[in-house]
């Protein structure tokens, strides 16, 4: 066993990307305060093929030294889009034929493991601040939160963490439905 390089990887250029076929999630950061965890956020986004990463209200905007830092390239990559406010944001995403998803802890939500998505769903998933979380008035928006499943002490993952997680089960499920992931 050895470590491949760098050409071995057969890396997307940035155009071949953009040019993919993409899963139909959009990852919405709301009030996000670290940078560094927008960037991750991105490239994480870029892993998965999601099909846009929304920025809303304060949360930090490319280009920035310390997004770039996390991100390496990613939000060139990306589509994304500034939305000062959520609300709207979303009902127009609603309004295209988009499940709302909130991840977070909250009465009624659903464990990651035992969610069960429609066929052809497009999801949008909603991550909130790094200490409040997504907003009451924002969740009650949603069609369902969504709660990864924590056994240790903290039950709290860094927002970029969480992210991470929940993208891999969106692509998992939706590559298990049948929608061809592209090369």
């Amino acid at each position: 066993m050895r470590k491949l390089s760098v050409d071995e990887l057969n890396r997307k250029s940035i155009e071949v990307f953009r040019k993919s076929e993409k899963i139909p999630v959009i990852a919405v950061l709301d009030n996000v305060r670290s940078m560094n965890n927008v960037g991750s956020i991105f490239r994480s986004s870029d892993a998965f093929l999601l099909e846009a990463v929304y920025l809303c209200g304060y949360t930090p905007r490319p280009p920035h030294r310390d997004i770039q830092k996390t991100a390496l390239g990613a939000t060139e990559s990306m589509h994304w889009e500034y939305h000062e406010f959520i609300l709207p944001a979303l009902a127009d995403l609603k309004e295209n034929g988009f499940l709302i998803y909130a991840v977070e802890q909250a009465e009624g939500s659903i464990m990651l493991n035992e969610l069960t998505l429609p066929n052809a769903a497009k999801i949008a998933l909603i991550f909130g601040n790094e200490v409040e979380g997504v907003q009451n008035d924002v969740i009650a928006f949603c069609d369902q939160c969504i709660e990864i499943p924590q056994s240790g002490m903290k039950h709290s993952l860094n927002i970029s963490v969480a992210a991470g997680i929940v993208f891999w089960e969106m692509y998992k499920r939706i590559s298990d439905s049948g929608f061809r992931i592209p090369d």
